[in-house]
């Protein structure tokens, strides 16, 4: 509900009922019954107050997202990176803060750092820092985290996505949100909590582990803005190889800043959505959130500064810890490293060794084409409309799949998007796979294209065919098309006498053929094929069709 009541974001929120109504619907719905939230448009201002005559809710949404990069050690040891390890069994003496051990910098996570900020249109400063921030808790053994308080690794970017307005994906708008800093930080352990035995373990493996925090301006108005942000930031560090940014892995964490306000005022009191590991789940709370603050708003109650985490089961946000007392975090230099230095073409010493220095320019050059770029080309390329463009990049394999397919076809590229995206796609999303574990390669999808598009079968054939490809049992199209005898019908005197007897048998159709209704016709091909077990053309049926009945309308006044 919280998705639908977000459809096209843009502007502000209302409440739709009056106060005194009663005690809300359970927390399984996002929703109380009985109120409705005014959909945003696409432009970011308020609207009148409704009948209720209450005044209208603009909501603020701001995040801050901590991607894994993708690199074979963490940030400042040697220790192997590698998810679901045993606990404990990636653990350098650095990472597990025994005294005297001092951290290297990992060239690799300086490197991914710079090159998503120069995606992000970010500026890159030549100088940045290290900084301690102080808390204490289990799985920090130091007591603080190395991360880039004062100066980080690159400023002022801006990400653009798009979202779709309507239902059927055919209308879309562009937003842009500005990224405020991206910086480079470690990542803490983790904490298991055995609730049978009452104890939580540490597992010290993610410690250490190089992480960018991107930080976004509160630009957006809602958890679909929110959800399609990230998603293209996740594509985004995919494309680069920055961040495998795999969320089910947390390799990609999503904190989420909400707050209301009406027009004109400051803004509110914001509350944190920690830890949000779905873009699906980032899409619900924060919506959720915005209605649970109007509501309380709007019944005398005040927002608290405060942590919150979603429960996917129930729906909604719960509070974790509060922030009224601000945490002082006693943030100061990082004294065992020294700034981090990086350089471009202008400034890069003549005498200097390339292996030893970062340079900007030289990471700028080989920056891979982003996901906006390839949507572009595939469109410009292949005359196919946008929002499959957005389908193609979504699944991870599938766009370079439907170029392979493309390459080793007759099919015009427009009916070939059709079978990649309505057949190959809706298969492995049924049966939970990705592209590369798909039973049918391009290989075998374009063979069985190229008999569709030879006429050698028909349409409904080639499904039959493709549903026996998923088997994997190392068949080619043409031996199951030979096997199962469904290569289409050439003799045209015996199409001719299945279509007379179809016309025979439905006299009920054939005079509402007669009187105009020339739907029913597709009833009648449509019991061709099935006499033919598909293996008739329909365009072919369609035309024998329409002469017989046109040959029956002339013969009827003789009788």
């Amino acid at each position: 509900m919280a998705a639908m009541a977000a459809r096209a974001c843009g502007g502000a929120w209302r409440r739709g009922w009056q106060h005194g109504r009663g005690v809300p619907g359970p927390a399984l719905s996002p929703f109380p019954r009985g109120q409705r939230a005014v959909a945003c448009n696409a432009r970011v201002e308020a609207v009148p107050a409704g009948k209720s005559g209450l005044a209208p809710w603009v909501p603020v949404v701001g995040l801050e997202i901590h991607a894994q990069i993708s690199s074979n050690s963490k940030l400042f040891s040697g220790s192997q990176v590698q998810f679901a390890a045993p606990p404990n069994s990636l653990v350098s003496f650095f990472d597990a803060s025994l005294p005297g051990t001092l951290p290297v910098l990992n060239r690799r996570c300086v490197e991914a750092a710079v090159m998503t900020g120069l995606a992000l249109k970010c500026s890159i400063n030549k100088k940045s820092l290290f900084d301690r921030k102080h808390y204490f808790y289990a799985d920090l053994p130091a007591g603080y985290q190395i991360t880039q308080q004062r100066v980080p690794i690159a400023v002022n970017g801006s990400l653009s996505y798009s979202l779709c307005i309507d239902s059927k994906m055919s209308q879309m708008v562009t937003k842009t949100v500005r990224i405020k800093q991206i910086q480079l930080e470690q990542d803490s352990g983790k904490s298991l909590h055995d609730d049978t035995r009452s104890q939580t373990l540490v597992d010290l493996n993610r410690a250490g582990v190089g992480l960018m925090e991107v930080v976004m301006e509160p630009d957006m108005c809602c958890g679909e803005e929110a959800a399609a942000a990230v998603r293209e930031l996740q594509l985004i560090l995919q494309t680069l190889g920055s961040s495998q940014a795999v969320m089910a892995e947390g390799q990609l964490r999503v904190d989420a800043n909400v707050s209301v306000h009406h027009p004109g005022e400051p803004y509110g009191v914001r509350t944190e959505v920690k830890n949000i590991n779905s873009i699906r789940f980032l899409a619900k709370a924060v919506d959720y959130e915005i209605q649970r603050q109007i509501e309380e708003l709007e019944n005398g109650g005040t927002i608290l500064n405060e942590t919150r985490a979603f429960d996917s089961k129930l729906g909604c946000t719960v509070p974790m810890r509060d922030k009224e007392g601000k945490q002082d975090y006693r943030f100061m230099p990082e004294p065992n490293l020294p700034p981090l230095i990086l350089y471009d073409a202008k400034s890069l010493p003549a005498n200097m060794n390339q292996q030893q220095v970062i340079n900007i320019d030289w990471i700028h050059e080989r920056l891979p084409d982003l996901p906006s770029v390839k949507r572009e080309k595939l469109v410009e390329q292949y005359g196919i409309l946008p929002e499959h463009s957005f389908a193609l990049l979504n699944e991870d394999g599938l766009a370079e799949f439907y170029e392979n397919v493309v390459k080793q076809t007759r099919m015009k590229p427009k009916r070939v998007i059709g079978w990649v995206l309505n057949n190959l796609l809706s298969y492995l999303k049924q049966h939970s796979l990705t592209v590369k574990e798909s039973p049918v390669s391009s290989f075998l999808l374009a063979d069985l294209l190229n008999l569709l598009e030879k006429k050698e079968i028909s349409s409904t054939a080639a499904k039959q065919v493709l549903a026996e490809l998923w088997k994997g049992e190392g068949k080619t199209p043409l031996e199951i098309v030979k096997e199962q005898k469904l290569q289409l019908l050439q003799d045209q005197k015996e199409l001719e006498q299945i279509c007379q007897a179809v016309i025979d048998r439905q006299e009920n159709e054939v005079m509402a053929i007669k009187a105009g209704n020339l739907k029913v016709l597709n009833k009648l091909i449509g019991l061709v094929q099935r006499e033919t077990q598909g293996r008739s053309n329909p365009v072919l049926v369609k035309q024998l069709l329409e002469k017989k009945l046109e040959v029956a309308t002339r013969e009827k006044p003789h009788k």
